[in-house]
């Protein structure tokens, strides 16, 4: 008799999806298409700020009835729910818990990747004892955790949480470096080539990421480099907007409008592109953990200067979060030194994560 062939997987993907292109939509952009190349079935409910933009890529989910109506459809249906969540926020928690619950529903235990780092606004336990519960039931429930390094492992364990259930695979792989080189849009491409120095930052208008110290630091690096430019990328619309006209305030103040080049958002080719022309890649978040935007900017021979938050990658420049003047001093110290720094650093590991991430999905 002919070798029956494995029966293909149904994986459900509820997460945020591209656009915008940040790390975990990313992330999970790869793993889709990784898995329907295996020959498995990967159907992904939008549940970022593209969610209601119809598109052949996911499932439109427009309100919290839509999300909990498709959840039930295909849980039903034999799809195992792959949940993703972090500890910045408590509307995700839920929602990572919602399709956990409806997921059990269709006789599978779902899967839950718990994306960011060791420090995050409601994770670990000392930081929010109050939501111990809410996160100890949500790790409770899946057949398995994802995190990305082990200091998040250590920390998930926590909650009562048994090592044998979390499986390390950082967000990183060779398919992060692939990319076209990209024709950016008119006004960036401008500023690309106005400014020898250009310092480069994916940001989003929210606490951790520290806005305002990006601003103060830059503003402190241009009053002493007529030759330095920052492009911040990162979607402005959809944060605080308290943060962000504050952020306009301070740049009217320091007379930064010239200077300093937003960009809403960037595919990834563009976003590689931009990163091999800038001098440097700064990261402003604390919560990120081992970022994958760090590691592609490492890969690829540019320069890093990040906050320190304890998991950075060797070679990485650090300096304390909120410090304005430090940040200053560390990225003009790069810019100075930039030959050496590039000459030093060591090439980075391309693990098949993707393949390690499919194994823990479909088995």
């Amino acid at each position: 008799m002919p070798e029956r062939l494995p029966r293909p997987a149904h994986i459900l993907e509820v997460t945020s999806y591209p656009p915008p292109r940040a790390g975990w939509g990313m992330r999970v952009e790869f793993l889709k298409k990784r898995l329907e190349r295996e020959g498995h079935v990967c159907t992904v409910l939008n549940t970022g700020t593209s969610r209601a933009i119809p598109s052949p890529e996911y499932e439109t989910v427009e309100d919290g009835r839509t999300l909990l109506r498709k959840l039930w459809r295909f849980s039903r249906a034999g799809f195992t729910v792959h949940a993703h969540a972090n500890g910045d926020a408590i509307k995700g928690m839920v929602v990572a818990l919602l399709s956990e619950l409806i997921g059990l529903t269709g006789g599978r235990r779902p899967i839950l990747t718990f994306h960011a780092g060791a420090i995050q606004r409601y994770f670990p336990r000392d930081r929010a004892w109050g939501l111990v519960p809410l996160l100890w039931l949500i790790f409770l429930i899946p057949r398995k955790i994802i995190c990305n390094n082990d200091a998040v492992k250590v920390r998930i364990q926590g909650y009562g949480v048994p090592a044998s259930k979390i499986a390390v695979i950082p967000a990183f792989c060779r398919e992060y470096l692939e990319y076209t080189p990209a024709t950016l849009p008119p006004d960036l491409e401008s500023f690309l080539v106005r400014y020898p120095h250009v310092v480069f930052t994916y940001v989003r208008m929210r606490a951790l990421f520290y806005p305002a110290t990006l601003i103060e630091g830059f503003a402190r690096l241009a009053a002493g480099r007529p030759d330095a430019g920052l492009v911040i990328c990162g979607g402005m619309s959809h944060g605080e907007q308290s943060l962000m006209d504050d952020v306009q305030a301070r740049i009217d103040r320091h007379r930064l409008a010239d200077r300093i080049c937003f960009v809403e958002d960037l595919d990834h080719d563009a976003f590689l592109t931009v990163l091999t022309r800038s001098a440097l890649y700064l990261r402003t978040p604390i919560t990120d953990g081992v970022a994958s935007s760090v590691l592609e900017s490492l890969a690829l021979g540019i320069p890093v200067v990040a906050c320190e938050n304890g998991t950075r990658p060797a070679g990485v420049i650090t300096y304390p979060p909120t410090d304005a003047v430090a940040m200053a001093a560390a990225v003009e110290d790069t810019i100075a030194r930039r030959d050496a720094i590039v000459a030093s650093l060591t090439a980075q590991a391309l693990p098949d994560t993707l393949s390690d991430e499919v194994a823990v999905l479909t088995r």
